[in-house]
């Protein structure tokens, strides 16, 4: 009755978290959420400002597919702002980072092609070769690796059915990325084996730890770049990305997005104009410090109960945790945390499989009084379950 690919998608263990965190605050309950990637912040003020000045102006048409031009070289600008010349007629504004996915399946992926998708990884990214036929290609990442691919474990990896790769940094769930250096390396190797390669780089600038990290744009212009106003400048609700392709690939690109989405929101565009100027800027960088502060001060929790953080993270907002001195695996561990003490944090399993059973993670978006809600709860729930520090 429903198309095969149906049955080749699994549910998130996080969204029945979230269902069952629902309904013990409909008791009255207070749950401490480390579950969900999504600041706790408000979209910045001068965004909503822009929004609203849109909407009284009517700006609520149809726009040209690849986005408003304005936005196009505004986030040209935004690149060449950090250094790094991309032209604004190689970006196209999608309907999120997804939309962008989606795109590049559709224009890049063949049925019985398969994709190299680091596992643990973003679990969304396999469902976009599905969407298209295609099948998402595993290749395991360690903590002995930092969680990052090399050109070695990439070649070990591929097949002859392998069209091309792709690679977040920094990463979800574990926040690592890949270094200048290691990018380079992992660009040629993809390019000798006559891939593609996507780059998502939609936590770019919510890094907070120095390490060398560069935009894939610096070192290659053959190489397709996804990224989202969702993490880094707040609008996740507002659904708005942008991907940066090679030169001939701006006229297929465009094609599908005409055929496939109309173009993105037209608010959202004129809105997400103020994203990118300096009032703005300014308070996403507050926040991304912030984010900071929090890892902090949640990893520092977090070890001093025993547990182990193999890889600190290098942006995003997530950590990677080991729960395995608890006696349980990640999923009972989730549940039990849940149900018997209203903390939310997600399972190692919705992100893949190499160790999956061993890792939770835990988003720090919440403010220093709820992580030391959480935290305490979790002393509470480990002193009962006769865990020692």
């Amino acid at each position: 009755m429903f198309a095969t690919r149906c049955e080749e998608i699994a549910p998130f263990t996080v969204m029945q978290l979230l269902q069952r965190a629902a309904e013990l605050e409909a008791e009255g309950q207070r749950v401490v959420h480390f579950e969900i990637g999504e600041s706790d912040f408000p979209t910045a003020t001068p965004i909503l400002d822009a929004a609203t000045m849109a909407l009284k102006h009517g700006r609520t048409k149809y726009t040209p597919a690849q986005g408003i031009p304005e936005l196009r070289a505004a986030i040209s600008s935004f690149y060449a702002s950090n250094g790094v010349a991309v032209a604004a007629d190689r970006i196209i504004v999608t309907a999120g980072a997804s939309g962008g996915l989606v795109l590049l399946a559709s224009l890049l992926l063949n049925p019985g092609d398969e994709l190299l998708i680091t596992d643990p990884g973003y679990p969304c990214d396999g469902v976009f070769a599905h969407l298209v036929g295609a099948r998402p290609r595993s290749l395991p990442v360690t903590a002995s690796g930092r969680f990052q691919p090399t050109p070695e474990s990439i070649q070990k990896a591929w097949s002859d059915r392998c069209a091309g790769m792709l690679l977040a940094s920094p990463t979800n769930p574990t926040g690592t990325m890949s270094s200048r250096l290691e990018l380079d390396g992992i660009i040629k190797t993809v390019a000798a084996q006559g891939g593609f390669f996507i780059l998502d780089e939609i936590y770019q600038h919510l890094v907070h730890r120095p390490r060398d990290y560069c935009s894939g744009l610096e070192l290659s212009d053959d190489i397709y770049v996804l990224n989202s106003f969702s993490k880094f400048f707040g609008m996740t609700g507002w659904r708005l990305g942008w991907v940066v392709v090679p030169q001939q690939a701006v006229a297929p690109i465009t094609k599908l997005a005409q055929n496939l989405f109309i173009c993105p929101s037209a608010p959202a565009q004129y809105a997400a104009l103020a994203a990118l100027e300096p009032e703005a800027m300014s308070i996403h960088a507050e926040r991304r410090d912030i984010f900071a502060d929090r890892a902090a001060a949640l990893s520092q929790r977090l070890t001093a109960l025993g547990f182990t953080i193999p890889v600190m993270p290098d942006g995003a907002f997530y950590l990677y945790v080991d729960v395995t001195h608890t006696g349980m695996d990640a999923t009972e561990f989730c549940w039990r945390l849940m149900n018997e003490y209203a903390v939310a944090v997600t399972p190692g399993t919705d992100f893949g499989k190499v160790d999956a059973d061993r890792y939770v993670r835990f988003a720090y978006t919440n403010d220093l009084a709820s992580i030391d809600l959480g935290c305490a709860r979790i002393a509470e729930a480990l002193q009962a379950w006769g865990v020692a520090p």
